[in-house]
């Protein structure tokens, strides 16, 4: 029984993640680029805006403590962190490798159309299937193979066909430079991912959605003190205020478009590891990735995006690479479970002794 309430838990738990990862993944893109948009032009700003929101994270950690105190044994006293100092230092690394990651995604939603953006980064796929396999031991088949051969080609075609996709005023250089950036967060976060399973099966402690959450803010808190510098030396503190007045929305709304990329940013990287502690890094990729089309067509009916046919020949690549590996771990899950069941079956036949 404990097993099976355990298992439905953790069910439970996934679908809430994937939601929060809906939710990050499809309005993030949008809403960083509303910022550049309408006149935001710090990209130092937009960077830390994604990591910003780690304060939330007290909320449902102090939740989890008060309830751990009411359950408690009156002899232990009950500590509110539960992270061990390995963990802290892991996530913390991870947390600069983030930081890193959300200046290259800006720097390239900056001076790239959402749905552009959103199809080089369905490239990240690719790159944590190859990361899982060098870290985790994650294992290939010839559909994911065939995966990430059709999102690296979906990905060269939109790098060929630059002319018709470049925003006005906006020079080649600066166009393919978002490009490639984007795909270098793409790459950077394909290896986060993994990196984040490996922490978990080397933490040497249990690990439970608490700790997660303790994990999710460790990350959040380095990755924004890292942006806080670029910041600093930016000299974006000084310019908020008066990008603010000139935003085209109003100074209000300009605050307004702030504060929710902070928070839907902060739903996309708590669900992104909370799917990892669920299933595993490669899933948390693939619902990435299966979220695309939304994206896309939320780009397309909201900022008026040209959708051209080389889009459309990356869009197609893009989810039939995602059909291709979603079908093979079916078919591997399928014989998996056969193989269990068959064994199990030959177990139990009684020996009649002769």
């Amino acid at each position: 029984m404990e097993t099976q309430a355990s298992t439905t838990m953790k069910k439970v738990l996934l679908g809430l993640n994937c939601i929060l990862l809906a939710i990050g993944n499809c309005g993030g893109p949008l809403v960083i680029r509303l910022y550049f948009i309408r006149g935001g032009k710090r990209i130092w700003f937009s960077s830390w805006l994604e990591t910003s929101a780690w304060p939330i994270i007290f909320i449902p950690l102090t939740i989890a403590y008060m309830q751990r105190r009411k359950t408690g044994s009156a002899t232990y006293k009950t500590r509110f962190f539960l992270m061990e100092p390995r963990v802290l230092i892991a996530s913390a690394a991870i947390g600069i490798l983030t930081g890193l990651d959300t200046y290259l995604y800006a720097y390239g939603v900056a001076k790239l159309p959402v749905s552009t953006s959103a199809l080089v980064i369905s490239t990240q796929l690719a790159f944590t299937a190859g990361f899982a396999f060098l870290l985790v031991k994650q294992k290939f088949t010839g559909y994911s193979i065939n995966a990430i051969v059709l999102l690296t080609t979906g990905a060269a075609i939109l790098g060929l066909h630059t002319s018709g996709d470049r925003p006005e005023g906006e020079s080649k250089k600066e166009y393919l430079l978002g490009f490639f950036l984007t795909l270098a967060a793409a790459a950077l976060y394909g290896f986060i991912l993994p990196l984040v399973e490996l922490m978990y099966l080397k933490a040497k402690q249990a690990i439970t959605y608490t700790l997660v959450l303790e994990i999710q803010m460790v990350i959040s808190f380095f990755a924004t003190a890292v942006c806080t510098v670029g910041m600093l030396i930016n000299n974006d503190f000084q310019s908020i205020s008066r990008e603010a007045k000139e935003y085209e929305l109003g100074e209000g709304k300009y605050y307004l478009v702030v504060v929710w990329n902070a928070i839907v940013w902060q739903c996309f990287f708590l669900g992104s590891i909370g799917v990892i502690f669920c299933s595993s890094s490669l899933l948390s990729g693939i619902v990435i990735t299966v979220l695309l089309p939304v994206t896309e067509v939320l780009a397309v009916i909201f900022y008026h995006e040209r959708f051209q046919a080389e889009k459309g020949i990356s869009l197609f690549l893009s989810l039939w690479g995602f059909i291709s590996y979603f079908y093979g771990e079916i078919k591997h899950n399928t014989n998996e479970k056969n193989v269990k069941h068959d064994s199990s079956q030959t177990e139990l036949t009684p020996t009649i002794a002769p």
